[in-house]
């Protein structure tokens, strides 16, 4: 990410390294560990509960029956997501899906992306206005946690002007800590986030407090026994 949203901390990473790039300027500067980190990535979301497995969070009510073809072409975008590993397997859940879905993320990460007709590939960097305006959901899956409740404020307001009141929803597929008895998983992604990004997992409370303050209001938190991630789901207040 560009160097003038720095998060302002000199963390673990930093000091261990001797530096004080962020961690993914640091990964823009090492291109091969770009591509290892979008590698891991994909392997460490397989096999998992995904948002839009059955009996998690209600795709074909919420989504795709109140797409609308008149407002937008563009039914989800999945905003810095990575080798386009989450849109395979939506597109396999739904392969009947309406509208086009688009993986979005740093060109770099996008060269490396899935070959996949199924859905369209965009560089983009979410520190920037959001060029695809209305679509029905943006999808932000582990992307807030990598940043500073300032950073995760900027990511937001980016997304603010391309969203339609009252249609398009933000998807934040991420951790939300139990503020009373938080997951030896959910803690060592705390742990973890503090050491490599000087950031943070965050809980129910965190989340709405960050959300309001972009311009959000949250609709649902959806939860699933079997995934360690939520699906907030918000739209523009």
């Amino acid at each position: 990410m560009p160097s003038t949203h720095p998060n302002g901390i000199a963390g673990p990473f930093k000091i261990g390294h001797n530096h004080n790039l962020e961690f993914f300027e640091w990964l823009r500067a090492n291109p091969p560990n770009e591509v290892r980190f979008a590698q891991f990535m994909q392997g460490y979301r397989a096999g998992n509960i995904n948002w839009y497995d059955p009996g998690f969070y209600a795709v074909k009510e919420r989504m795709l029956e109140r797409f609308d073809p008149t407002i937008s072409d563009t039914l989800l975008v999945d905003v810095g997501g990575g080798k386009g590993h989450d849109l395979c397997m939506f597109a396999d859940q739904y392969p009947d899906h309406p509208g086009k879905i688009v993986l979005q993320d740093q060109d770099t990460v996008i060269a490396e992306a899935i070959k996949d007709s199924r859905f369209e590939c965009s560089s983009h960097d979410f520190f920037t206005p959001q060029p695809i305006k209305n679509a029905k959901a943006y999808s932000l899956h582990s992307i807030l946690h990598d940043w500073s409740d300032a950073n995760a404020l900027k990511i937001l307001e980016n997304l603010k002007p391309a969203l339609r009141p009252g249609y398009s929803k933000v998807l934040i597929n991420e951790i939300v800590l139990s503020e009373e008895k938080p997951t030896l998983a959910a803690t060592s992604m705390d742990m973890m986030m503090l050491a490599h990004m000087d950031a943070r997992e965050r809980t129910d409370s965190e989340f709405r407090t960050l959300l309001e303050l972009a311009g959000y209001r949250v609709l649902d938190i959806v939860s699933n026994p079997g995934a360690a991630e939520s699906i907030i789901e918000a739209e523009l207040a």
